[in-house]
């Protein structure tokens, strides 16, 4: 496993800078075409790295919150932009200080099951900080708690999903770098209050405990920075050449782009 990404070729996309003032939706869409791209063998293996500023990623369980106005209010009223995801998970804050690496590979020849997918992206993540001692277990009071959680101490700075379409899979993990990861959870938190209003569901909420989730940079007791950690997996990955989409990828891309905004807009119409 620890030559898998130095022996893989790779297409590397870094929008870790561009995209910081652009829609996640557009992330979501861009790692729609690659898994696309990648799964019918139109293009090699592809790591994608992304930043946007202020968003809150909300699952399809957290659009049917019985106050969704109020809550979504809460997060517009911080400064946030919500918008729905098209995977599976519950709310996740995106800003300047949190990494989205997105490892997009093709099960055309050999399958990988959802277990190797999330293992691959744990072993990336404990490469790219091999000073650290990571688990991955689920980290009960956080926000999006899910078995690949990973923490140090308990404490949790990063959560890992999964897109499949046509043979290409994406595995998608969010690093929270830089800045404070409890007061992440505090907003997620405040949302799920307003979102919840006390009322009962039948889905049952996360109950966030802020203390429990922290960043890279409280964790490792060090400055560490967005662009340091997009610098050491470019060079995890043997430096291999940009690989943004070209001109006769763009169409498929403005497809999935359509797709995914057409069906925010329409999730979230009850609160705008």
């Amino acid at each position: 496993m620890d030559s898998f990404f130095t022996e893989h070729e790779w297409r590397f996309w870094d929008q870790s800078i561009s995209g910081r003032n652009r829609s996640a939706l557009e992330s979501f869409a861009a790692d729609d075409t690659l898994c696309e791209l990648v799964g019918s063998g139109q293009s090699i293996s592809a790591v994608r790295t992304w930043v946007h500023d202020d968003t809150v990623v909300l699952g399809i369980q957290d659009h049917r919150l019985p106050e969704i106005d109020a809550g979504l209010h809460v997060l517009r009223e911080r400064g946030y932009e919500p918008i729905v995801r098209n995977s599976g998970g519950l709310a996740v804050v995106l800003d300047s200080g949190v990494l989205n690496i997105s490892l997009v590979l093709s099960e055309r020849e050999t399958p990988i099951d959802i277990p190797a997918g999330y293992e691959l992206m744990v072993d990336l993540v404990r490469q790219l900080f091999p000073e650290a001692q990571i688990d991955a277990y689920e980290i009960i009071g956080s926000y999006c708690p899910g078995t690949y959680d990973l923490s140090i101490g308990g404490k949790k700075f990063a959560g890992i999903s999964q897109r499949r379409i046509r043979k290409g899979i994406a595995v998608q993990v969010y690093l929270c770098i830089e800045g404070s990861g409890s007061a992440r959870a505090e907003l997620i938190k405040d949302f799920y209050a307003a979102g919840l209003a006390g009322q009962p569901t039948k889905f049952t909420y996360p109950v966030i405990e802020p203390d429990v989730m922290s960043s890279l940079s409280e964790l490792l007791g060090r400055s560490v920075t967005v662009q340091e950690t997009v610098v050491n997996l470019h060079e995890l990955l043997g430096r291999p050449q940009p690989g943004m989409l070209r001109p006769e990828e763009m169409e498929r891309y403005t497809y999935y782009l359509n797709r995914v905004v057409e069906r925010n807009a329409k999730m979230l119409e009850a609160g705008v």
